[in-house]
């Protein structure tokens, strides 16, 4: 392992939760009361995190809304990493790397066929490790969209294969977002509809070898999130596990309170939702 893994953020904290066998939120922020209520539930907590933005931040603050997570990072008594999510963009996913102070990026390649996937991937994951940063991909396509991602809604599914766990090795990434019945967005009532035996043979062949992600939490009870932790996932994706409080707290107050008012209310919200998840994902009181 190159000298630099060893002090990157994003390593030490996953490497922490698979030795603890407990899972990270890394939650997705769009702005700065979010920003405020994810670390501050951490700080509360007692837990690490992984702070995450979509490539939308960047288009539409010109990177503002991360160096502001990074500069919150930087400040909080407890481990915080900045990622990259779903980076599908290969100039964006180089600008980011050169000039924004991410941790680790998701190279989302998912978008095309199996060969180019991989063949841009290697690439991409080589240019973020020159510039020390931490790399994520998804073997397999897991289905859905996200507001603030593009181009994943309307693609066809595929489950993890064997095959395709060696190849995303081979390019050198360090996490892996298996595919194995996760859907991006919502899961429509009946939930979510997880194979948990394809997920533990995709652990037991990755044996180690990189850190395994979580994806598609959206409306996960309690106990399906601890299955997916006891099954070895310890980068636990998170939109709306910690963001719905924040969102029924704005249609409740506003045009009822001053402005500022509404906002620390919300960030409020955003604490007591995570702190909650941090609990139930057992990262609470590791830091």
């Amino acid at each position: 392992m190159a000298d630099w893994k060893e002090s990157n953020t994003t390593r030490q904290i996953l490497a922490a939760a698979e030795q603890g066998q407990y899972g990270v939120i890394a939650a997705i922020a769009y702005n700065l009361e979010q920003i405020l209520g994810l670390v501050r539930a951490a700080e509360k907590a007692k837990s690490p995190l992984i702070l995450q933005f979509f490539p939308w931040a960047i288009t539409f603050s010109d990177g503002l809304l991360i160096r502001t997570g990074a500069d919150a990072a930087r400040r909080a008594t407890v481990p915080v990493a900045i990622h990259l999510d779903h980076a599908q963009d290969e100039a964006l996913i180089r600008h980011a790397a050169d000039t924004l102070p991410f941790d680790s990026i998701m190279v989302d390649m998912s978008h095309h066929e199996k060969e180019e996937n991989l063949k841009k991937t290697k690439e991409l994951v080589a240019y973020c490790h020159a510039r020390h940063i931490y790399t994520e991909a998804e073997p397999g396509r897991i289905e859905g969209g996200e507001d603030g991602v593009q181009d994943t809604a309307g693609l066809l599914a595929s489950m993890t294969t064997p095959d395709e766990i060696e190849d995303f090795l081979a390019t050198g990434v360090d996490a892996l977002a298996p595919a194995f019945g996760n859907v991006h967005g919502e899961y429509g009532p009946q939930g979510p509809q997880l194979d948990y035996e394809t997920l533990a043979k995709i652990r037991e062949q990755i044996g180690g070898r990189v850190r395994m992600v979580l994806h598609g939490t959206n409306g996960f009870p309690p106990d399906v999130m601890k299955k997916c932790i006891a099954a070895g996932m310890t980068k636990i994706n998170v939109n709306r596990l910690s963001l719905d409080d924040y969102y029924t707290h704005l249609k409740k107050r506003v045009g009822t309170a001053p402005h500022t008012t509404i906002i620390e209310e919300g960030v409020d919200a955003v604490v007591a939702q995570t702190v909650g998840w941090m609990e139930i994902c057992g990262s609470a009181g590791k830091a």
